[in-house]
């Protein structure tokens, strides 16, 4: 039973690198998907949006050919959340770092907002993914990112990247979360809600564990960490994930 971990945006499966090498010792079955256009190349079609992504997720948990523990982070952990909602029999167990944004009262952050509206957000992706990649990793180490692996998610941001991120925002921004269907349908599998207390982007505490509690999910708190809580002590998201998957029947 595999171990499937999927990143968010603007992320290469490399974001992962550091907490994967704390769990080497007990978890050899472990898989990074990488969504189109996050590093993976974007196909001509591909409907970049979060219904999108969430079909594409099922897809390839569904050539596994049994259930899986799955784990997301940033967008990552809502095509993860989507799933679970919609193809519960894929999944053994889910974890997320997201939950907040099925929060009724969730406001998008700033650059969020930026993306969403435009011509602005085209002149945003067009200056941060056209940027050269000494850069576009001085920018994530800037935004909270680690030193350590900033460099190796830097230089998998492009164009389709952009192209992917305007799509799936602008699209998320027109829906509804869990595209209409009701978090407590995740509660069919048990769930970990990773709540690190310094990620200002994916919802309050309360709004967090608000949604954890509709969703059936446990709660994780990684005190004082940011959004890429996986990158700075990873040694902390690695006990969070081995604890949770040790009680798992």
């Amino acid at each position: 039973m595999p171990a499937v971990f999927v990143h968010g945006n603007p992320e290469t499966a490399a974001v992962w690198d550091l907490l994967l090498a704390e769990l080497a010792p007990t978890r050899t079955d472990v898989i990074c998907l990488s969504p189109p256009g996050f590093g993976a190349p974007l196909p001509a079609g591909f409907a970049a949006t979060p219904a999108g992504y969430r079909d594409w997720l099922a897809v390839e948990l569904a050539a596994f050919g049994e259930p899986v523990d799955l784990v997301g982070h940033d967008f990552g952990g809502t095509h993860v959340l989507n799933v679970v909602l919609s193809h519960p029999h894929l999944v053994r167990s889910w974890v997320s770092d997201t939950l907040g944004s099925f929060d009724p009262d969730y406001e998008w952050h700033e650059l969020a907002r930026r993306w969403q509206t435009p011509g602005v957000g085209e002149a945003d992706v067009a200056a941060r993914f056209g940027a050269a990649p000494e850069e576009r990793a001085a920018v994530l180490v800037e935004r909270g990112m680690g030193r350590a692996v900033a460099a190796r998610v830097a230089a998998g941001q492009n164009e389709a990247m952009g192209r992917a991120v305007l799509t799936l925002y602008r699209a998320a921004a027109a829906g509804a979360p869990g595209l209409g269907l009701p978090l407590e349908r995740a509660a069919a599998r048990p769930g970990l809600a990773i709540l690190a207390t310094a990620d200002h982007v994916v919802g309050s505490e309360e709004q967090r564990r608000r949604a954890a509690a509709r969703a059936g999910a446990r709660v994780a708190v990684l005190d004082g960490l940011g959004h890429w809580w996986m990158t700075h002590e990873p040694d902390r998201g690695a006990a969070a994930l081995t604890g949770f998957w040790a009680s798992l029947p």
